[in-house]
């Protein structure tokens, strides 16, 4: 397999999840309906971590809410785990 389209995936999925931290932090201090954690910690599990966390960060965004803060760090150590597990598994 190429890494073209993976490359293209993961660029898309991170932008998302960045953009889905400045969304939910603009709507937060607005006093708007707010997106759903669940939403936002799926959008790292499917491999917009790097996203996710850029997104956390510059926008200051859930950065002392627990457990979502640990819950949004513990996933890219599980993708980088299964992903070193998978390369040197054969």
């Amino acid at each position: 397999m190429t890494p073209g389209p993976v490359l293209a995936y993961l660029a898309v999925v991170n932008l998302a999840a960045f953009c889905a931290f400045a969304s939910d932090k603009r709507r937060a201090a607005a006093g708007q309906r707010r997106t759903p954690e669940r939403d936002l910690l799926g959008l790292a599990l499917i491999g917009g971590s790097a996203g996710a966390i850029a997104g956390q960060q510059v926008f200051r965004h859930k950065t002392r809410k627990e457990p979502f803060r640990t819950l949004l760090w513990l996933i890219p150590v599980i993708q980088l785990a299964a992903l070193a597990a998978w390369r040197f598994a054969g």
